[in-house]
């Protein structure tokens, strides 16, 4: 039996023509790209082996391709907004999205959004899964990384908000990018920052384990499957690798460029968007805003191959490629549905009346709910207190309230949103 082929994909912001470039690893050879639209930063994601996602850039919906069928849109999943960030679960059961400052969840097999989280006060940057799909982790530019229990999310009434796990909050500066390890919710995860930091954190306590300063904002980092080393990319189009298990340990670490110059891949000429290790840890693929993609051999930090695009790349990462990439006959196991853009439970009922299963977990918990007469008697009761204020004529004065108080909101976001990006620019500037 033949070994798995190992395959980049690659996206650049140049044109709507070729969104997806797709490459064999060790060999170089070209194989056929995805075509139509081009695909935003931290938006590019394979859901359960069957499909290719991509966020379009600069615009509020998602591109959906069949693996085989490259040449064709299959779907777009319309959004309420831009799409900052994607990504899909390992076992292909949910999509996350971030738009604007929140989280959206859509679970698959239906087609339900089934959860909004707003629990970042600014514009999301990355998301993702740990690989068991326990789990997920969000940045954003408000510098917290918040991590969510799946399963707690989904059990949540839709009364209630739904809590992260953790919240990570020791960035100073907008969070870049996240990558998590193997192990589920014993797994490692780093994070990325502006504020010239790489941190290790354990999702399971939520405690920092490491801590590592660089001279310069990073904006890539990912971990090799062993997870000895930590790659992490800067503005300046350096790549510094990072041993974890260096002695003595330390939880706060200085990255000392003059001194480590044997741990640092030089070879870009702007900041470097991101990196991916392959499955044996021998090669590094690297994505800049300098148009090019490199491919380097870890052990003697030379570059194997450097692809030239047309735009700054967006999203580049290693994958072992489907058996169905390659075989224009397969089809999908079975259909996407189509995605709703409002929360499940609160669509019209023409949306209700659609096809399709919802899975929602831990049903048997909550109990045989309340009976038919337990509901009429509050039905009746709603019925005679709106009566009751539609008579004083106190409904229409709570909607004026309403709007205004909506306004208000809306002005104090812009005032925090302004403030925030001064004092951001300031504090970038400085440390210059």
């Amino acid at each position: 039996m033949a070994a798995p082929m190992e395959v980049a994909l690659v996206t650049d912001a140049a044109g709507p023509l070729s969104n997806c470039s797709v490459w064999e690893l060790h060999s170089g050879s070209a194989l056929p790209g995805y075509r139509g639209g081009n695909s935003g930063a931290r938006s590019l994601a394979l859901l359960g082996g069957e499909h290719l996602l991509g966020a379009q850039l600069g615009k509020g919906y998602i591109n959906v391709w069949e693996l085989q069928r490259k040449d064709q849109l299959q779907q777009k999943i319309i959004c309420p907004g831009l799409v900052t960030c994607l990504t899909a679960s390992p076992n292909g059961l949910y999509i996350l999205a971030g738009i604007a400052e929140s989280i959206y969840l859509w679970e698959v097999s239906s087609g339900n959004l089934l959860a909004m989280l707003n629990r970042h006060y600014q514009d999301l940057t990355c998301l993702c899964f740990t690989d068991d799909s326990s789990h997920f982790l969000s940045g954003g530019k408000d510098c917290l990384v918040l991590v969510w229990n799946l399963y707690s999310t989904l059990q949540v009434e839709h009364a209630q908000i739904p809590e992260p796990r953790h919240v990570w909050s020791r960035h100073s500066l907008p969070v870049t990018d996240l990558c998590c390890g193997f192990g589920g919710p014993l797994a490692r995860a780093a994070t990325a920052s502006l504020d010239q930091t790489v941190k290790l954190w354990e999702i399971s306590s939520g405690e920092l384990l490491l801590s590592v300063l660089f001279d310069v904002g990073i904006m890539a980092v990912t971990l090799d499957l062993s997870e000895y080393h930590m790659f992490c990319g800067g503005m300046n189009g350096s790549i510094f690798q990072v041993d974890l298990c260096a002695w003595p340990v330390q939880r706060d670490r200085a990255f000392q460029s003059e001194r480590e110059t044997g741990k640092i891949f030089k070879g870009h000429r702007n900041q470097v968007t991101c990196l991916s290790v392959s499955t044996d840890g021998s090669l590094l693929l690297s994505g800049s805003h300098d148009e090019t993609v490199r491919l380097w051999d870890i052990q003697s930090k030379q570059c194997l191959r450097t692809v030239n695009h047309k735009g700054p790349v967006t999203n580049a990462f290693i994958v072992l490629a489907p058996a169905n990439m390659f075989n224009p006959d397969s089809k999908p196991g079975v259909p996407l549905p189509k995605f709703s853009k409002h929360l499940h439970g609160t669509e019209s009922s023409e949306d209700q009346g659609a096809e399709g299963v919802t899975l929602r977990l831990g049903l048997h918990q909550q109990g045989a709910g309340e009976s038919y007469l337990e509901k009429a008697e509050r039905l009746y009761s709603q019925m005679c207190s709106t009566r009751e204020k539609n008579l004083m004529g106190d409904q229409e004065q709570l909607k004026i309230q309403v709007t205004e108080l909506e306004d208000e909101v809306s002005t104090l976001r812009k005032i925090n949103k302004n403030l925030f990006d001064f004092s951001a620019r300031i504090i970038t500037k400085s440390a210059k």
